[in-house]
């Protein structure tokens, strides 16, 4: 598996779009931390931008990866090396790939700006984790879909509406849901449909450690209570790695079954 990691890591630090990828990080980082004296709306800023694009380009990325080295996965397929191993490799590998032009990206002009002797390394670190989980999570959700479609197109349209259901329509279902229901006790309903979306828990687990009551919103507010408890904080990264094992699990059970 690590053959295939390492290959999967190079081939694609060889593309011209993890480069790409990196760039706009890293001028990004630059411009929010040089023009911006306040450290926490610069971290805002790229939280914006981290909790919806990171999880776009970990979906483009991993179905795009799956198709265009299928005929290669075939050829593997064919030695005499598990299918779990194989497809483990090329996750982990682009999984990996992303996360570090993520972390060189943000973390490069963070480390000049002398932010790593400051107090605000905590939330800097917890952005990079957040950043990382999402590349995970959003990777191996798209290598779902992309082995349960042989058909390209399909498969880049299922994932493209994954991410836009769990970026965009599942807070405006979630927001009619309250709106109509808000009568009723909807606190514990607020946090059980929350843990259901990783973006959404990434954004107020953020949110909450940054202490900024003032963009928490409705959910936020629900959750402060819990999430900004240490069990809370605990509780938000175990569902987020259930998010990464959970599919993961179904993965390899899709692997088996599956006639190449």
């Amino acid at each position: 598996m690590l053959k295939i990691l390492k290959y999967s890591v190079f081939d694609l630090l060889r593309s011209r779009w993890s480069y790409v990828y990196f760039i706009f990080y890293l001028l990004l980082s630059f411009v929010l931390l040089f023009l911006n004296n306040d450290i926490d709306k610069a971290v805002i800023t790229l939280m914006n931008i981290i909790i919806v694009l990171t999880p776009l380009i970990g979906t483009i990325f991993g179905v795009m990866y799956y198709y265009n080295s299928k005929e290669f996965t075939e050829l593997l397929l064919a030695q005499p090396i598990k299918r779990s191993t194989i497809f483990m490799g090329q996750y982990l590998g682009v999984s990996l790939s992303l996360t570090l032009s993520l972390v060189l990206g943000i973390g490069i002009p963070f480390m000049l700006y002398g932010l790593f002797k400051s107090s605000a390394i905590f939330d800097f670190s917890l952005l990079l984790v957040v950043g990382a989980f999402l590349n995970f999570i959003f990777v191996v959700l798209a290598y779902n879909i992309a082995l349960s479609n042989e058909n390209k197109i399909k498969g880049f349209g299922y994932a493209i509406l994954m991410w836009l259901f769990l970026a965009v329509i599942y807070d405006g279902i979630f927001m009619v849901l309250l709106m109509t229901f808000s009568e009723y006790p909807l606190d514990k309903f607020s946090l059980f449909a929350t843990l259901f979306n990783p973006i959404d828990l990434s954004r107020i687990l953020i949110l909450l450690k940054l202490d900024i009551s003032a963009l928490l919103g409705y959910t936020g507010a629900v959750f402060k209570d819990f999430l900004g408890t240490n069990l809370g904080v605990f509780t938000s990264f175990s569902v987020l790695c259930f998010w990464v094992l959970i599919p993961l699990y179904r993965m390899n059970r899709k692997l088996r079954k599956k006639d190449f």
